[in-house]
């Protein structure tokens, strides 16, 4: 394999994983030798250098990670901010709640409880991370199944699903009789 082609895997490699590699998967991925790969990360690092890229290739103990250089920090904080702070919309909580309290749900349970159809919020809540598929059902059709994930946790400040508040009782809640009766 030609420098260049070794370049390539590597990079292809690096990117694709997005988090630090081990140098001994590295090697055997790529198939280079393990004495050649901190030369090659060398002449990687140094192309990206010489065309003003804002990536590197950084080591990290025994591994390596493809990565944007430190300048460019900010820029890229500022962009997931707006990404990921946006609030969530009243549909988003209620989606969030039921999955909370309920999980593992299907859409189609999510629907029948808000009572409306949850494809895109679920979608929403999806790419913010704050619930993820947990496996199919076992019945006709394997429907998805959802739950929360670390980052809702870490979002909410929740150490564990169990620091949830209480749902209500049924006798701490108004029923449609104390509401719609005059009072005497």
């Amino acid at each position: 394999m030609q420098l260049e082609d070794k370049l390539a895997v590597i990079e292809a490699v690096l990117f694709a994983c997005g988090e630090p590699v081990e140098e001994e998967r590295l090697t055997e991925a790529c198939e280079v030798e393990k004495s050649e790969l901190s030369k090659l990360i060398a002449a990687l690092n140094s192309r990206y250098s010489d065309c003003g890229s804002s990536l590197e290739v950084l080591r990290l103990d025994k591994s390596y990670q493809l990565a944007t250089k430190k300048e460019f920090a900010p820029y890229i904080r500022a962009a997931m901010e707006t990404k990921r702070s946006a609030s969530l919309s009243p549909a988003a909580m209620e989606v969030l709640t039921v999955v909370a309290y309920n999980q593992p749900v299907t859409r189609s349970f999510i629907d029948d409880v808000r009572g409306v159809d949850s494809t895109g919020v679920v979608n929403s809540l999806l790419e913010k991370e704050l619930i993820e598929e947990a496996g199919r059902l076992d019945i006709p059709g394997r429907p998805l199944i959802f739950r929360t994930t670390a980052n809702f946790l870490r979002c909410f400040k929740l150490s564990s699903l169990e620091e949830l508040p209480p749902l209500p009782t049924e006798d701490s809640q108004l029923s449609f009789e104390d509401v719609a009766a005059p009072k005497t």
